[in-house]
């Protein structure tokens, strides 16, 4: 034992090297260096996040299906109609919420689930190394991203839905680890750049894409390469500050249009 005190049978522990009090195996517990990522998120192959996400969607699709009784027309639903992106909507009807629901939404079977086999692919390799927190909050925040960019600098009178600006972020997540790593970056590039040409295809929200794919690289960045010594800090700083300047460039933006409509 590492205190070299007498202790009775049933209190001794198994340890790394022969049996120990509870107190010592408590002690050295307490002073193993805890294994982590290069994002300093606590090691853990188990995926969580992703899974999760890829359900709600699901259900929140199920849900607009049923309302509209159409797998393939399943935006006449109720639901779909209170919550997709719709810039006009938002400002006359002060629903600044849909900025996020609208990313929970999808046009058809085929829409939602390429959007959910590719956050499935690319989300499971890439959640491990963020951590559960650092990957969820990169996530929301490229799915803001995506849908203030179409507030920005879309149609105010056309709607936009789906979780492309979200999933466009993780893939931006994936290039910065994998340069940060000094990984060949050549097939996340390929994939990209063939998501890119597809991207200016009739239908699809560019703007969304674009926005939501900046997003994640700020956002990833902000988390891998900041300082050792002060890496929460530097991190939770930067993702807030990023947050708060979508916020107020949606602000801004609101003002805008509140005075022409």
């Amino acid at each position: 034992m590492r205190c070299d005190r007498p202790a009775c049978p049933e209190c001794l522990r198994e340890a790394s090297v022969g049996y120990q009090c509870v107190d010592c195996v408590a002690e050295g517990r307490r002073t193993v260096r805890r294994r982590t990522t290069i994002a300093g998120a606590r090691l853990n192959t188990q995926v969580v996040v992703v899974p999760v996400l890829v359900v709600i969607n699901l259900a929140i699709y199920a849900v607009t299906v049923a309302q509209a009784g159409s797998l393939a027309g399943n935006d006449r639903a109720p639901l779909f109609d209170s919550w997709v992106l719709w810039p006009a909507g938002i400002v006359e009807f002060n629903q600044p919420w849909r900025l996020l629901t609208a990313g929970f939404l999808h046009y058809g079977p085929i829409h939602v689930g390429l959007n959910m086999v590719a956050l499935w692919i690319i989300g499971r390799d890439i959640e491990p190394v963020l951590g559960r927190v650092r990957f969820a909050a990169v996530y929301f925040l490229s799915l803001l991203g995506g849908s203030v960019a179409v507030f920005l600098f879309g149609s105010v009178n056309s709607g936009t839905a789906g979780a492309s600006g979200a999933v466009w972020g993780v893939m931006g997540a994936v290039l910065v680890t994998v340069l940060r790593l000094k990984l060949n970056p050549q097939p996340v590039i390929a994939v990209i750049a063939i998501n890119a040409v597809i991207s200016f295809l009739p239908g699809i929200s560019l703007l969304g894409h674009l926005g939501g794919f900046v997003v994640g690289v700020l956002a990833t960045a902000a988390l891998l390469y900041a300082p050792r010594g002060r890496q929460l800090q530097v991190q939770v700083g930067a993702l807030v500050g990023l947050g708060v300047l979508l916020v107020a460039l949606a602000a801004l933006r609101w003002a805008q249009l509140a005075s022409t409509l």
